[in-house]
């Protein structure tokens, strides 16, 4: 059966129109002449999780029942793309599952040896491997490719904390190698240190940029790069530096980011950078928890409305995803009140219709 959906329609620009029909699975404001089922509550395009690692756990890759059952969590919250922050997973599979949200894969992390998760990324031989490792990735990706630019080097002993991976002129030569390829490349950084150096590569997205400083977030901003928050994971820096209390000088960083992240997000936002909403699921965050997440940014001081629209047509637009629009695939979530104005709405759905069929 047809739907027709009406209430307060959010279109991808943003503006909102009374009603909209799913015909043959996709989207019309024409009336049509087939009968149809009604459902009423605001509407919203497909929201939209923007770190999220379905096929990953805590010990690294997963296998594909449990990929699965990741990416149904993820759609039972509404979240109907995932743009991939990395997996050891070949997740290549998703695209042929209509029941399953779009996914936009990255790959695997790069990475060096014992400088990032065990059995997570793709870990080179050499610094100078990346420039071909990224064009690897991006041949094999959807479009992104994933970098890990610091992680604590063990090899400082008792000095031992978050430090660049890669030389600068390496970074700039990947960055555009991935380019040359037509993918986009984001990062993940803690550290201070990585920030200039992924700027000056040309980065396109930064993860977490926790260690951002004024002058930095000025820098991102001026350049109009997207940083996505993750504060579920930035929640767990406490417990991070507890686990690596050995190395003083890492876990006093981490615990200072962990205690200042609501200011820092809502110094990312006050200085006019997209602030883009993921909730770094797989490894050691649950999948389902994009209510979560956009919660912890209203918290941080970012409005609802700006959060609603990070977490749906905003963000689709910058992935290059359709939203509410005439002939679009029918990818929308039903409330029965508007998040923009209670975030916590986004906790229970009425509706959500992927590819024209009611799937929750």
């Amino acid at each position: 059966m047809d739907l027709h959906l009406r209430g307060t329609v959010v279109l991808g620009d943003g503006h909102e129109v009374g009603e909209v029909w799913v015909v043959g699975g996709r989207l019309t404001f024409t009336r049509p002449s087939v009968p149809t089922t009604t459902i009423d509550g605001v509407v919203l395009p497909g929201l939209v999780d923007v770190h999220c690692h379905i096929g990953l756990a805590s010990d690294g890759a997963v296998d594909r029942a449990t990929a699965e059952q990741q990416a149904l969590a993820d759609r039972g919250s509404g979240v109907l793309l995932v743009r991939d922050a990395g997996s050891p997973a070949d997740t290549s599979w998703v695209h042929s599952r209509a029941d399953l949200p779009r996914l936009i894969r990255s790959g695997h992390h790069l990475a060096l040896p014992k400088r990032y998760l065990r059995h997570y990324g793709r870990e080179l031989a050499s610094p100078q491997d990346l420039p071909r490792a990224v064009r690897e990735e991006a041949l094999r990706g959807d479009g992104w490719v994933k970098l890990v630019a610091d992680w604590i080097d063990r090899d400082l002993g008792a000095d031992a904390d978050l430090t660049p991976l890669w030389p600068r002129d390496v970074l700039r030569a990947a960055v555009t190698a991935a380019h040359d390829e037509g993918a986009r490349v984001t990062a993940h950084t803690f550290a201070t240190e990585s920030v200039d150096d992924l700027l000056d590569a040309g980065i396109d997205c930064l993860e977490h940029a926790t260690g951002a400083t004024p002058a930095q977030v000025e820098r991102i901003a001026i350049a109009g790069i997207p940083v996505t928050a993750t504060l579920l994971q930035v929640a767990q820096f406490a417990a991070i530096a507890e686990q690596g209390s050995r190395f003083a000088r890492f876990a006093s960083r981490m615990r200072a980011m962990g205690e200042r992240r609501y200011e820092h997000v809502r110094d990312l936002h006050d200085a006019g950078v997209r602030v883009l909403v993921g909730t770094d699921a797989g490894g050691t965050i649950g999948h389902g928890r994009i209510a979560d997440e956009a919660a912890e940014m209203v918290r941080a001081g970012i409005p609802a409305r700006d959060v609603v629209a990070a977490a749906s047509w905003r963000t689709r637009a910058w992935l290059g995803e359709p939203s509410i629009e005439e002939g679009a695939s029918a990818d929308v979530v039903v409330y029965d009140d508007d998040p923009r104005t209670d975030i916590e709405t986004l906790r229970a759905p009425r509706a959500v219709v992927l590819r024209g069929a009611r799937v929750a």
